[in-house]
């Protein structure tokens, strides 16, 4: 299953709005075969990997391993389900469940119906979190929302108007855009689109900048935006969105099947959205500096008194060259 892991890896961040999944053929211990599903429409890992046996006949009577139950109904392509019985395996062992409820639990059943052995929720916690973000998709029907700042120790995002607008290293910014790469929408205010004139792209990621584009999305009540700006000039104008209203943003942006939305930006933005509960894991960048004023990383409204605050769980700290990283999830307080 870490084999099919790694394999899923390969895809992680390409086939939104479908999960990434790896797959392995294996007989008596011995590695046959191995495959992940590289895009949406594209085949998915099962059927990769049965494609990359020397022939096709060495899967009869093998083991499947897949970190996600194969799919029992037509979609962009056939069942996967099917295609394992035609191949004649004899054991299939899953690392997690399909979250859609529609789809829960059906594939397996009709595996073990048609007499395949079926071990399920194997390494579960590392198969479920590869896909966070669909996972919380296809059952919301609204994006996964991560929110990413750079600030001074103090929690600042302030400069003068002379100065870089960068505060961290090119280290915590180059991790900054792996992060991009892993969305389907990149998310900030109006003042940050008047004030610096971001591209909001995703850069130094060979391949996948050219591939695929996140949706770049503008807040804005007065709709009043520079007209010159990147966002609405250059070559991927067409993926640029305004809406007046956060909650209106994500239930549009689950419509067109983005299945998570990173906002970047500024203070205010993120405040509102965790005032609103809407924010479901943190990026935080600290770097060395100690700058103060009157311009936090997290704005908003803010909380009456430490037990309305918003727990955090899972929370890990990394060094990034000289700055760091603050991983964490917003624990929902009616859960």
């Amino acid at each position: 299953m870490r084999l099919a892991l790694g394999e899923a890896r390969k895809g992680f961040g390409k086939t939104s709005p479908n999960p990434a999944v790896g797959a392995v053929v294996v007989r008596d211990g011995i590695l046959l075969g191995k495959g992940w599903h590289r895009r949406a429409g594209r085949p998915h890992a099962e059927i990769e990997a049965i494609r990359s046996l020397p022939e096709t006949g060495l899967a009869r009577g093998a083991t499947l391993y897949v970190t996600l139950e194969p799919c029992s109904t037509h979609g962009r392509t056939p069942p996967c389900v099917e295609a394992i019985l035609r191949a004649g395996f004899a054991r299939v062992v899953v690392g997690t469940t399909d979250p859609n409820p529609a789809h829960a639990g059906r594939g397996l059943e009709l595996l073990r119906r048609a007499g395949v052995a079926v071990t399920e929720n194997i390494l579960e916690t590392e198969c479920r979190n590869l896909n966070e973000g669909f996972n919380h998709w296809i059952t919301t029907r609204r994006p996964l929302v991560l929110a990413k700042s750079a600030m001074s120790l103090d929690g600042r995002i302030a400069r003068p108007p002379a100065e870089s607008q960068w505060l961290t290293s090119a280290s915590a910014r180059r991790l900054g855009h792996r992060l991009r790469a892993q969305v389907d929408a990149i998310l900030v205010g109006a003042e940050t689109v008047r004030r610096d004139n971001p591209q909001l792209t995703v850069r130094g990621q060979g391949k996948r900048e050219a591939e695929r584009q996140p949706w770049r999305v503008v807040m804005s009540r007065s709709g009043k935006l520079p007209a010159e700006a990147h966002l609405f000039t250059d070559r991927w104008k067409e993926r640029t969105l305004v809406f007046a209203d956060l909650p209106t943003a994500l239930e549009e942006l689950g419509r067109l099947q983005a299945t998570s939305v990173l906002i970047e930006g500024g203070g205010e933005i993120i405040g509102s959205a965790i005032d609103q509960g809407l924010v479901d894991r943190l990026f935080f960048f600290y770097a060395p500096l100690l700058v103060g004023g009157d311009v936090p990383s997290v704005g908003g409204e803010g909380v009456g008194s430490n037990a309305d605050a918003w727990p955090l769980e899972d929370v890990t700290f990394e060094k990034i060259g000289p700055d760091l990283l603050c991983r964490a999830r917003v624990r929902r307080k009616d859960l």
